[in-house]
């Protein structure tokens, strides 16, 4: 997956580069508009790409190992103690008005 997102990003950064030459030689200012947008484009590519890749590898290691089944178990224990709170059975560790 890396090596396709490698390839688009060279991609856009040689079509940005393109259209900012045409920008010089045309003395056009939307050229090189164009070519900072897509410039950003790319840029905002691997952002996301490596945010993403990130993002899965903690999600990776949070439920390493843990199966669906404990994960909803741990989310239905959350409400039971939500729900408890708020029926005044329990009582919370801090109060903050």
């Amino acid at each position: 997956m890396l090596f396709l997102t490698v390839i688009v990003v060279i991609a856009l950064v040689a079509w940005a580069l393109r259209l900012m030459d045409q920008a010089v030689k045309s003395q056009e200012f939307s050229f090189m508009l164009a070519g900072f947008l897509v410039a950003s484009s790319a840029v905002a590519m691997m952002t996301v790409y490596f945010l993403m890749s990130n993002y899965v590898l903690y999600m990776d290691q949070v439920f390493d190992g843990a199966p669906l089944q404990s994960a909803s178990m741990i989310y239905e224990n959350d409400s039971y103690a939500y729900n408890s709170l708020l029926s005044g059975e329990g009582t919370p560790a801090q109060r903050q008005y």
